[in-house]
């Protein structure tokens, strides 16, 4: 059976099923395993995790009178977070096609990489960066998300584990913009949102290599090397030229938590700046939807409600549901099953309701078979989604059905 604990209550002789957290927050590269080792147990007590799910199956249980949530409760407090979340989504018609703005959205993404590329390796060198000179391609960016936001947004999650520190960077600077406009925030600030999300990692280019991405356990020392990225990043940044103030306060606390366990400074709730509350949402986002070299990524939906999961402690509350109306609660590139039995992705976000977005269904699970494919409004029909599908058990190339 499996068990959400705290990790005050672990012991030796539990299995670990899995941490409730990004893989970002502690050193482990695998999440199931025999807790045997003191180390482990004392690394899961003081790396910033709250829980974890033990199988109670294959290891020993917690103590009695110890808090614990099964997956029926936890799947229960998911849905009521996310439910919570969309209750009033802002009703925004995108005056452009998803189909209309790819071929845009792709030209101004790679000007972005080859732009993020060049900064960063500037930075490697230990050369002071220019940041000035990517002014007009955030304009860019931000034209391309008021146009059709799941354009730019999708081609951003097409990374390797090769080039993910690149891609990362844009992305986080598509999210960053995308969740400001959301928010309501005020157009003089977009610019600054997207610099601080180019800029948040560049911290990384100070970390070896063999560190940053070493595709085993990391050791308590190697994990504080990591740690130490956004310190890193903000020095950097403190000796440039056209870096904004927002861009240095998301790149120092991006990893901080409201529960004050984050780093470097351990700061918790107001303490914490909206920008940089914004920039720990987006970052943990695209981070476990994107394939590294040690773990591949999730998909868009579950890392959803696996942040949905963690929200507690970890994201500003505000901020979090706000994020989940920029890409919804069925992001694009989701792979679902309809109530007709038929198979959809996932194309862009209804105006009227997240839970009815835009998708081009192309396969009958009752016949096993292609079917014509077709783009429907689900906010315009009787059919609905019924759950999301894994596209590995499927055998899809997702990237070839979203024609990206």
């Amino acid at each position: 059976m499996l068990k959400k604990i705290n990790v005050k209550d672990i012991k030796a002789g539990m299995y670990l099923h899995d941490i409730c957290g990004s893989w970002m927050e502690h050193p482990f590269w695998k999440k199931s395993f025999l807790l045997d080792e003191p180390k482990d147990i004392h690394t899961l007590k003081t790396c910033g995790v709250d829980e974890i799910w033990i199988d109670t199956d294959k290891g020993l249980d917690v103590a009695d009178g110890a808090v614990t949530q099964s997956t029926e409760q936890s799947s229960q407090h998911i849905h009521e977070t996310l439910i919570e979340a969309v209750k009033q989504p802002v009703a925004e018609v995108r005056p452009v096609s998803l189909h209309e703005e790819i071929e845009q959205a792709r030209k101004i993404h790679t000007r972005a990489k080859e732009a993020v590329t060049s900064m960063f390796q500037e930075a490697r060198m230990g050369r002071a960066i220019q940041a000035e000179e990517v002014g007009s391609l955030v304009e860019d960016i931000s034209q391309s998300i008021d146009r059709n936001p799941e354009a730019f947004l999708s081609l951003s999650r097409l990374k390797t584990k090769d080039n993910y520190t690149y891609l990362h960077s844009v992305a986080v600077c598509g999210l960053m913009i995308a969740l400001g406009k959301q928010m309501r925030l005020s157009p003089s600030v977009y610019k600054d949102l997207g610099m601080a999300g180019l800029l948040h990692d560049v911290g990384k280019m100070a970390i070896p290599d063999e560190v940053l991405n070493k595709p085993g356990r990391l050791t308590d020392e190697e994990f504080a090397i990591v740690q130490s990225h956004p310190l890193r990043g903000w020095e950097i940044l403190s000796k440039s030229s056209g870096v904004p103030d927002i861009a240095l306060d998301v790149c120092l606390h991006h990893h901080e938590k409201m529960d004050g366990k984050g780093y470097p400074d351990k700061v918790q709730g107001e303490a914490i700046s909206l920008f940089a509350r914004m920039g720990a949402v987006c970052d943990v986002y695209d981070a476990i939807t994107s394939t590294r070299c040690y773990k591949p990524g999730w998909e868009p939906v579950e890392s959803i409600r696996k942040m949905a999961e963690w929200q507690e402690g970890h994201f500003d509350r505000d901020v979090f549901h706000a994020f989940v109306k920029t890409i919804g609660i069925f992001p694009a590139g989701t792979l679902v099953r309809l109530k007709s039995t038929r198979l959809a992705i996932v194309l862009e976000q209804s105006a009227s309701s997240l839970v009815t977005p835009i998708v081009k269904v192309f396969f009958s699970t009752k016949a096993n078979s292609p079917i014509n494919p077709e783009i429907i409004d689900l906010s315009q029909t009787i059919d609905s989604i019924v759950n999301a599908e894994d596209p590995q058990k499927w055998g899809f190339d997702m990237k070839v059905l979203f024609g990206i």
